[in-house]
């Protein structure tokens, strides 16, 4: 019988998400066993007894014991030492960035582990259908306005200049982030504002035409509140804006870092982030100010001597984690079961199925495949 390990995430404290019951429900009628770790979904308020109910084959066991199962479901990307505790040639279905992690993918190899990205997975339109932009761009947005909020002087004056926010990227987190930040990010200060008639939010959306062009970028980022950071880079060693660029934005401007790409430092050249000298924020720390001790973590030789308040997560989702884990078990709930039935050597691309198709678009040969390309 097959066997699921569903370990937790332990990466900060406030990292709550676990999935939840009724996506246990839907799988009742397959042919395994599932491991969740013992206190699994306590951080949402939910009891161990709340998943026996709803599916008889759940056990609870320890967390290397989740690690140890044919197929391990997790949905940030484990450790090293934990996929070191994973068997050979079992399967990870997990959010592995495959374009911005070179190490775990070799690692991934070495252990012959048969890895679905869940942030790989896409239709035959090659669109993402395992996703929550608006759980990333909504959460960051809202925070961004919120912090700005708080260090713009006239934020709440009615006779205050036009909000100017600038959006790096014209993708669907990009576009996500454009329709939340016409609202100022939220309900509630969309109301305020609204009562206070105050003037509203000009959105920029800045294509590679904008970026590439210094002399055009500097007269945007002069009037910029906030800038955002939703990019796709083709070559992430580059910078899109240095640290120099950064101290042409007002004094009080925002940086939300949507993508939280990592500095790695164990390729040559090093990863950087598209915006130069910026921390990563965590679900504990998303707020970092100028002056924050964060920076010390910065790679050497990346200038952060110009900074600005930057609102970054490496987990954005995570912010309302009720809501995200429900729609990621209704997209994910076909993937497991398809991974469930049927054997690796069965995914590819030319299958009459159409999630097994979505599947293979998700493993390291697909993504191997296209890099060739």
């Amino acid at each position: 019988m097959i066997t699921l390990g569903f370990p937790r995430m332990h990466k900060e404290e406030n990292e709550k998400r676990d999935f939840l019951p009724e996506f246990f429900n839907m799988l009742k009628n397959e042919e395994c066993i599932f491991y969740l770790e013992e206190e699994y979904g306590s951080k949402m308020g939910i009891t161990e007894e709340e998943y026996l109910k709803v599916n008889p084959n759940i056990r609870f066991v320890s967390n290397e014991e989740c690690y140890k199962k044919d197929i391990v479901v997790v949905l940030r990307s484990p450790e090293f030492k934990e996929i070191d505790i994973m068997n050979d040639n079992s399967t990870l279905v997990s959010m592995l960035h495959y374009p911005t992690r070179d190490t775990r993918v070799r690692k991934l190899k070495e252990k012959n582990i048969f890895g679905i990205s869940m942030d790989s997975l896409r239709n035959d339109f090659l669109e993402r259908i395992v996703v929550n932009y608006n759980g990333t761009s909504g959460n960051g947005v809202e925070m961004a306005f919120n912090e700005l909020s708080k260090i713009m002087p006239n934020f709440y004056y009615p006779d205050r200049e036009c909000i100017n926010v600038s959006i790096i990227g014209m993708g669907m987190v990009g576009l996500y982030a454009a329709k939340a930040a016409g609202k100022y990010g939220s309900i509630e200060l969309n109301k305020k504002m609204n009562k206070l008639n105050t003037k509203g939010v000009i959105v920029n959306m800045l294509p590679r035409s904008i970026t590439n062009d210094r002399e055009e970028l500097i007269k945007i980022l002069k009037n910029t509140d906030i800038l955002v950071d939703a990019s796709t880079r083709d070559n992430p060693s580059q910078y899109i804006i240095n640290n120099e660029l950064i101290g042409y934005l007002k004094p009080h401007a925002v940086i939300l870092d949507l993508t939280a790409d990592p500095y790695l430092t164990d390729i040559n050249p090093i990863q950087v982030k598209a915006i130069e000298g910026i921390p990563t924020g965590t679900l504990d720390k998303p707020v970092i100010y100028e002056n924050d001790e964060v920076y010390k973590n910065i790679p050497e030789g990346v200038n952060n001597s110009i900074r600005r308040t930057v609102v970054s997560c490496n987990a954005w989702p995570g912010i309302k984690p009720e809501e995200c884990m429900k729609l990621y078990g209704i997209q994910l709930f076909p993937i497991i079961q398809k991974l469930i039935r049927l054997s690796r050597e069965e995914f590819n691309e030319d299958s009459d199925d159409y999630f097994v198709r979505a599947i293979y678009r998700g493993t390291i040969e697909y993504f191997e495949k296209c890099e060739k390309h």
